[in-house]
Formats: structure tokens, C-alpha cells, sequence
């Protein structure tokens, strides 16, 4: 048996920490994007006692959020799974990749096992909060769009709106990748984080629209000195072309307006790409049995 899913990538702007005894109410608060671009996983099963295959474009992988979400869904099946993620953007840079690469996998196994696309969210969210990969991502996604995580956790213990906004986007990389579990791990950075994501949250929930969104990113990521020099010398080059800030946590950045010239500017830096809001979410593109 095969399937086949896609799951978008996902932009954080600004966010906080927020942690609980229960590992699924436990997330961050914030606002992001879905985008078009994200991981595509060709999932089969087989008989067996449980062994899992990864491969990440074309490679062996550990890829422990993937792993540790496929285990949990096969888990007394009496299936092995192989899985074959290909992922459109490059990891820690931001761009949700260890939560699209399992969650498209996930999805791919839910619709082949009958499981609950509730329990494909759970398994990845739980993955992704205890390797410290992500907090958000998972909430986000399971909404789609672009979002406002009010209340932290994976629904139904968070709540997060959509804002009824739409632009397209270009998103560029200009520096060497960032592990968000080095940053989710430190306790000084979690203190400043925290401290002005609160305040990012409180503002942006007076006003959800992609301008404050962006404004907000570029306060947060400026005010918690997360911006490092290559994102600020970026950022600089291409102002008075749009709006634009850090995504959050990559060496990498999100821009709206004149995409054209924004483009042509930040293509000096590094890799670009041209990007949409993606407003449906995980889904199986395919399932044979």
C-alpha cells in the first residue's frame, strides 16, 4: 500500500514561549504564514514488526521528528513503513521543513492505516515540542493560512484565528543555517523571547493585518537580538521596496511589495523564492491499497 501527501511550509514573525505539564498544550504564541512550498512524502507499508525507512531527497535519514511520528502511528500495526520526503526548501532556515517533512508523512500513513488526521497533528506536534524543532508549526498548519496563535498548544487546547489577509511573498536565504533548538534550549534567549513576543502578541491581537505582522517581526527580531548581521544588512538593502523581517528561526527573510526588484536585490545575498499563502493545509494527494 502507498500514499502520497503534501503539507506547505510555515513562517513564524514573532512568537512566545509558552510550556505545560501537557506536552499538546504546550506551543507558542504568535503569527505566521503557510506557504505554497513545503514537503511532499510517498509513504508505503508492509507487513512487518515495525521497522521505519526514511529518506530525505533521495538520502538516508535519521530525520527524528519524522521517525518519532511515524513510530507512534504504526505502532502495534504490525506494518513497516518506508518514507520518501522531498523537501522544497532547505532545513533550519526557518521554513517549518522538520514539521511539513512529518507531517506530509504523517498524513500519508494516517490515510493508509484509517487513522485520524487528529492523531497524524498529535504525534508530529508531540515530536516537534520534544526535540525542540518547533512550537508553532503544527497549530499553524493545522489552520492554514495566515495565522494568529492566540492560545498555545494544538487545537482543541489552542485556538488559532486567521487573518484575513493575502499578498504573494518572497522569502530569501542570506546566511548560514540557525538550529531553533539551540535557541529554544538557552535560557537567556527564552527570557528575552518571551518578554517581547508577549508584548508582540498583545499588540498584533488589537490589529491582525499583514503590515503590523510584518512590522512586529522586525521589532521582535530586532528587539530580542535574534536579527543577526547578515538579515539586518538584507533587510537594508531592499528597504523602501516593501515590508520585510526575519523569519523566525533562520538565517533568512520574508518580504511583500515590489517582488520583482526585491527579488533582484536579494538575489545578491543568497537563494530566493517567489512563494504564496497556502490556505488548505496538510492533504493526500494520493492513496493506493
Amino acid at each position: 500500500m502507498k500514499a502520497t501527501a503534501f503539507c506547505p511550509g510555515h513562517i513564524t514573525g514573532f512568537f512566545q514561549i509558552c510550556e505545560h505539564n501537557n506536552i499538546l498544550a504546550t506551543g507558542s504564541r504568535g503569527a505566521g504564514l503557510c506557504i505554497s512550498m513545503g514537503a511532499i512524502s510517498d509513504v508505503s507499508v508492509f507487513p512487518g514488526t515495525g521497522n521505519i525507512e526514511i529518506r530525505i531527497n533521495g538520502e538516508t535519514s535519521v530525520a527524528p521528528v519524522t521517525r518519532q511520528s511515524v513510530a507512534k502511528l504504526i505502532v502495534d500495526r504490525g506494518v513497516d513503513a518506508i518514507v520518501e520526503t522531498r523537501l522544497d526548501l532547505p532545513v533550519s532556515q526557518g521554513f517549518g521543513m522538520s514539521a511539513s517533512g512529518a507531517l506530509s508523512a504523517a498524513f500519508a500513513l494516517a490515510a493508509l492505516l484509517d487513522i485520524p488526521v487528529q492523531k497524524a497533528y498529535e504525534a508530529v506536534h508531540e515530536a516537534e515540542v520534544l526535540h525542540r524543532t518547533g512550537l508553532g508549526d503544527v497549530a499553524a498548519l493545522s489552520r492554514g493560512g495566515v495565522t494568529f496563535r492566540r492560545v498555545e498548544g494544538l487545537p482543541p487546547y489552542g485556538s488559532i484565528d486567521r487573518v484575513n489577509t493575502d499578498a504573494p511573498l518572497v522569502i530569501g536565504i542570506v546566511g548560514p543555517p540557525i538550529e531553533t533548538h539551540s535557541i529554544l534550549r538557552n535560557a537567556a534567549l527564552r527570557e528575552k523571547i518571551n518578554t517581547v513576543g508577549s508584548m508582540c502578541v498583545e499588540v498584533f491581537s488589537k490589529s491582525p493585518t499583514l503590515g503590523n505582522l510584518i512590522a512586529l517581526s522586525k521589532e521582535f527580531a530586532t528587539r530580542t537580538g535574534l536579527m543577526t548581521e547578515q538579515v539586518a544588512e538584507a533587510l537594508e538593502a531592499i528597504r523602501g521596496l516593501g515590508s520585510a523581517s526575519m523569519i523566525m528561526l533562520g538565517n533568512s527573510i520574508f518580504a511583500a511589495g515590489e517582488l520583482d526588484e526585491i527579488e533582484k536585490v536579494l538575489g545578491e545575498f543568497g537563494k530566493i523564492y517567489r512563494v504564496k499563502i497556502d490556505w488548505i493545509g496538510p492533504r493526500v494527494l494520493s492513496v493506493e491499497k
